[in-house]
C-alpha cells in the first residue's frame, strides 16, 4: 500500500525501476512457494480468514510505514499500519495459541533507543523513543510484551538498524545517495558526514530472522535482539563507497541538523550468544554490492522507459 505511493510519485526512471524491483519480489516468492494473498491486515476478519486458512505455528509482523520522514508526514496511517495491525495479529495468535501457534516474531527498530548515550548499546538499554514512527515501535514492543505476560504467548522482538539491499525502496540515506550520485544530484553531508549509523545489509538480517524463528525455544519463551552489523559507519564513509561505483558522485556538506538522533553501534553479543549470529557484509562489500546492483537496474530501467 505505501510502496505504491512512491513509485506512482516518482521520475519515469524510478518509477520504472521501482515497479521493477516490487515485482521481482513477487516473482522470488512465487518462485519459493511462497502462497500470497490479498488482506487488509487493519481489518481483523480479513487476517482471521487467513488464520483460519493457514493455521500458523508463527507469525512475523512486518506492517509498517517504513520511513520516519514519511510517517511524520500521516501520522494516523503509521499508528494504523503499525498498531491496529499488529492488535489483530496479537488478538488472533492469542485465540490460536492452543492450536499450535507458538511465536510472534515483531519487527522493531533500533529507533527505538532514541539518542545513544553510549558508543554501544545492548537490548538492556533504556529506551528513548522520538517522533511518531520511533514510538509506535516502542509501543509495539510493549503490547507484544504485555500478551507475553498475561497469555503466555512465545514472542521476540528484533530490532535492526540503518537497513540497505536490493529492491528496497524505502528511501532512507543508502538509496538516496545511490540515486543522487546516478541523476547528479549532490550527495548531502551533514556535519561533514559524521554521523554514525550502524549500516546493516539485507541478508544479515534475514539470516538474524531465520535464526529467531528456528531457535525459538516454546509457547512461553521471549526474548529481544539487536540484529545488525555491530558496528557503526559515518555517511562519510558510506559516501566514499557510492563514489568508488559512481566516479562522478558530487559530496557536499551541510550544517548538521538538529533534530537527528545521535546514533552508534548496536551490540549483537545477544544474538551471537543466543542464535549463533554473525553478520557476515561489511560496509566495503555488501553496500559496494548493493550500488553495483542499483546502477545495472538503473541502466536497465533506463532502456525500458526509453523503449516505451
Amino acid at each position: 500500500m505505501v510502496d505504491s505511493v512512491y513509485v506512482r510519485e516518482r521520475h519515469p526512471v524510478q518509477r520504472q525501476a521501482y515497479q521493477t524491483f516490487l515485482l521481482d519480489r513477487f516473482a522470488m516468492m512465487h518462485e519459493a512457494g511462497i502462497h500470497l494473498r490479498n488482506a487488509d491486515a487493519r481489518h481483523v476478519f480479513d487476517i482471521e480468514l487467513l488464520f483460519q486458512e493457514f493455521l500458523p505455528t508463527k507469525v512475523v509482523h512486518l506492517s509498517a510505514i517504513s520511513s520516519a520522514v514519511d510517517a511524520r508526514k500521516n501520522p494516523g496511517l503509521c499508528f494504523d499500519v503499525q498498531l491496529l495491525t499488529l492488535r489483530n495479529v496479537l488478538e488472533l495468535s492469542r485465540l490460536f495459541a492452543a492450536k499450535d501457534l507458538n511465536q510472534v516474531l515483531l519487527m522493531s527498530s533500533s529507533t527505538v533507543y532514541g539518542d545513544f548515550e553510549t558508543p554501544t548499546v545492548d537490548e538492556s538499554a533504556r529506551p528513548r523513543p522520538k517522533g511518531i514512527y520511533a514510538n509506535t515501535k516502542f509501543m509495539a514492543e510493549r503490547l507484544v510484551r504485555v500478551y507475553r505476560d498475561q497469555y503466555n504467548l512465545g514472542t521476540t522482538i528484533i530490532r535492526p538498524s540503518a537497513l540497505y539491499g536490493e529492491r528496497c525502496i524505502s528511501r532512507r540515506v543508502s538509496q538516496m545517495f545511490i540515486e543522487n550520485a546516478l541523476v547528479g544530484k549532490p550527495l548531502l553531508l551533514e556535519g561533514g558526514g559524521d554521523g554514525r549509523l550502524d549500516f546493516t545489509y539485507i541478508g544479515d538480517l534475514v539470516d538474524g530472522l531465520v535464526r529467531a524463528l528456528a531457535l525459538h525455544v516454546g509457547p512461553i519463551s521471549s526474548s529481544t535482539y539487536n540484529i545488525t552489523f555491530g558496528r557503526a559507519r559515518t555517511i562519510l564513509e558510506l559516501a566514499k563507497v557510492v563514489k568508488s561505483v559512481v566516479p562522478g558522485a558530487i559530496l557536499e556538506e551541510r550544517p548538521r541538523a538538529e533534530d537527528k538522533p545521535i546514533r552508534g553501534t548496536l551490540s549483537t553479543e545477544r544474538a551471537e550468544r543466543e542464535l549463533g549470529f554473525k553478520a557476515r557484509w561489511p560496509l566495503e562489500d555488501g553496500y559496494k554490492r548493493y550500488c553495483e546492483w542499483y546502477v545495472a537496474e538503473w541502466e536497465r530501467a533506463k532502456r525500458s522507459v526509453s523503449g516505451a
